[in-house]
């Protein structure tokens, strides 16, 4: 058996094993899995082992954070469209730039393809711990376009306790690829620690202007579902293609865009 093939295999296995642990731990849910599996499958093609292991750095700290003290976010939960266990799109949201980067790497083999992968990452891990750590913050978050103080989980809105904690789920994805990757010196992971806080503050600006929002006929919550208390909602705000999941994908595609021109 060659090297080359048993690097292969043993992608292939750390593949599997990130993918059956998320669905064992209902982290993922059935299409999330299949979702992940081939998402990490087109990571592993141009970035490898690392890669890998940069996305399960991400699927495990903001599972984690996604699941610490559910009990306190219950009321935002109900809120959201979707719940802590991951569908096939959620793992699109988050991962299918990343694995558009790793087929472009590939087949077209250049350093700025890392510098943009890691930065999608970054997005990714920013966002998810500002939303999951910023929601067990004492004080209510402000809305960035309504400038007043709105209920915890409303797309848009912003607390100290979230920007913080944007600030170092960028910041643990940029510093660990900094080990990965002999391309990235330390200018360069302050560079994607920015871009990933960046494109967080994108999917902020995106989920207070574009994305979709409801009212509840029965019992006036603001919500991102169209159906609550078992009756339709009414769309308010946003239009109604524009959910959390391509909010997520717009602001990483974006985020990583710009990394790319900027270190090319």
């Amino acid at each position: 058996m060659t090297a080359l093939l048993e690097n292969e295999i043993l992608l292939l296995i750390g593949i599997a094993a990130l993918v059956f642990g998320g669905y064992k731990l209902k982290a993922l849910a059935a299409s999330g899995a299949v979702g992940t599996l081939l998402v990490g499958i087109l990571i592993a093609l141009g970035f490898k082992g690392y890669g890998l292991l940069l996305i399960g750095l991400f699927f495990v700290t903001s599972s984690y954070w996604s699941k610490y003290n559910r009990k306190q976010k219950e009321s935002i939960t109900d809120m959201h469209e979707k719940g802590s266990q991951r569908d096939i799109m959620q793992v699109f949201a988050n991962g299918g730039v990343p694995a558009l980067l790793g087929v472009l790497a590939y087949l077209f083999p250049a350093d700025y393809w890392i510098y943009g992968f890691v930065a999608a990452i970054a997005v990714a891990n920013s966002d998810t711990w500002a939303s999951e750590i910023g929601s067990l913050s004492k004080k209510r978050p402000f809305s960035i376009i309504q400038m007043k103080t709105v209920d915890p989980g409303t797309s848009g809105a912003i607390s100290l306790l979230g920007t913080l904690a944007s600030v170092a789920g960028s910041a643990l994805i940029s510093v660990v690829s900094y080990f990965f990757w002999s391309e990235i010196n330390l200018t360069i992971t302050l560079l994607l620690t920015a871009m990933g806080v960046m494109g967080c503050f994108i999917d902020t600006f995106l989920g207070a202007t574009v994305q979709s929002a409801y009212r509840c006929k029965v019992c006036g919550k603001l919500v991102e579902k169209t159906e609550h208390c078992l009756q339709p909602t009414q769309l308010v705000k946003g239009n109604s293609w524009v959910n959390n999941d391509v909010v997520n994908i717009s602001s990483i595609l974006i985020a990583s865009v710009i990394t790319i021109l900027i270190l090319m």
